[in-house]
């Protein structure tokens, strides 16, 4: 644990006397941030083991006694590299932390072990920095301090006073009447619709009703709690975009299913899915390896043991109902290719039906086109030619006949095709 400098101690007094305030980020120094200014969010808390917590300056300090620290970056989601959210973390985080720690947290793939004294556990998923289905958390966690690196703004991550939940009352819908926006109206809070429907799809409690960590146990199951929450927040978006999904194949029609085929709809669905559940199996590799590790620490209350274990739990539920959405997912893709094979096989039905009805014509043509005696109606009365037509029809019927042997005793078809193979083979041993 590094030596907090003695003027250090006098500001971080003076913020212990201040109420506590919304988690709103300060103003960063620039001493860390000289390659990349503003390229990434900081935030950095000072927890007094007591329920309170408040802002303080990003110098990456341990706390002392019953204080704690916390520090998270937020990596840009973009098309940046893996070297490149490497470097943002280089500039933010060292000094004090060594290569080694800050390598740790941003590698891809799930890990959870000791790096330099300190345990460091992440679940990074590989992809495209800019996709809704890359997750990234990472956490360096020590008795008295946690930094944490995530992709992009985690929700419920942050603390806020109770008093200013927008769930403390109860809301009123904006209509075409309201002004945009929120405002006050009759003692209510007036709210946009997509906010509502927002909230809807939350399978828990809003930002400001999060309790204040009071151990950095408490604190760590806090951020891996906000980790599966955002998980479910978007399985629980993709259940309903896939009911209104349906809903819309029930009612459209031939326009809209060929846009579906032709889009890919339901592949790239698919393939969101796997990247969702190879997530999830990160998390199922890692969350235990951290409850074992933590739970030898003298540090680590048992109370908070018992909750990652629920957490486990959840994830192990959550991967069960992606699987659910996954065959649902199948079962669409299925239905729609039955439909697409059913539209091929409508249109071959027409072109089967046009060729019966010119295939007399083309026996007609073909029969009194051929250049041979005796056809009938032709006139044809010379004797020495006047039984050509009726050899080459009893060649023809000849012909169909032993076809449809061929068909119907298959073990003919196959000695026929056995003899003709050898009689080949001969000919081209003859030759050579």
């Amino acid at each position: 644990m590094e030596l907090v400098p003695e003027e250090l101690i006098i500001d971080v007094g003076e913020e212990m006397d201040r109420e506590p305030s919304s988690a709103t980020p300060l103003k960063e120094t620039s001493h860390y941030r000289t390659r990349f200014p503003g390229a990434v969010r900081q935030r950095a808390y000072i927890f007094d083991g007591l329920g309170n917590y408040y802002n303080k300056e990003w110098d990456l300090v341990e706390g002392r006694g019953e204080e704690f620290c916390w520090y998270h970056v937020e990596l840009p989601k973009g098309n940046q590299k893996l070297s490149q959210s490497a470097q943002y973390l280089i500039d933010v985080l060292c000094p004090p932390l060594k290569l080694q720690d800050i390598l740790s947290l941003v590698s891809n793939g799930p890990f959870c072990g000791h790096v330099d004294g300190a345990l460091v556990f992440r679940v990074n998923s590989p992809g495209l920095a800019s996709s809704n289905f890359t997750f990234k958390i990472a956490a360096r966690v020590t008795e008295n301090s946690v930094i944490t690196v995530s992709l992009g703004r985690v929700p419920r991550l942050g603390f806020s006073p109770m008093g200013q939940s927008l769930l403390s009352e109860i809301p009123s819908v904006e209509s075409p009447n309201h002004v945009r926006g929120e405002q006050k109206e009759k003692g209510g809070f007036v709210i946009r619709e997509h906010v509502l429907e927002f909230l809807l799809t939350m399978n828990h409690s809003e930002e400001a009703d999060n309790p204040v960590p009071k151990s950095v146990s408490n604190l760590l199951v806090h951020i891996i709690d906000t980790h599966v929450d955002h998980l479910q927040d978007i399985v629980t978006k993709l259940e309903i975009e896939l009911d209104s999904v349906e809903l819309e194949l029930d009612r459209g029609g031939f326009a809209l299913k060929k846009q579906m085929l032709d889009d890919r709809r339901f592949p790239k669905m698919h393939l969101d899915l796997q990247r969702l559940l190879q997530v999830i199996a990160h998390g199922e590799q890692v969350f235990p390896r951290v409850k074992e590790k933590c739970s030898s620490k003298r540090w680590f209350a048992s109370e908070d043991i018992s909750s990652l274990e629920e957490l486990i739990g959840r994830l192990r539920r959550l991967k069960e109902n992606v699987g659910f959405i996954a065959n649902r997912v199948t079962a669409i893709q299925a239905g729609l290719d039955s439909w697409q094979a059913e539209q091929i096989n409508r249109k071959l039905y027409y072109l089967s039906f046009l060729s019966i009805v010119f295939l007399p014509l083309s026996i007609i043509t073909g029969a009194f086109g051929m250049n041979v005696g005796g056809v009938p109606w032709t006139g044809q009365r010379d004797p020495k030619i006047k039984d050509g037509f009726r050899n080459v029809m009893l060649l023809c019927v000849a012909t169909l006949l032993l076809v449809l042997m061929c068909f119907t005793f298959p073990a003919l078809y196959t000695r026929i095709a056995c003899l003709a193979e050898e009689e080949s083979y001969e000919k081209k041993l003859v030759s050579q």
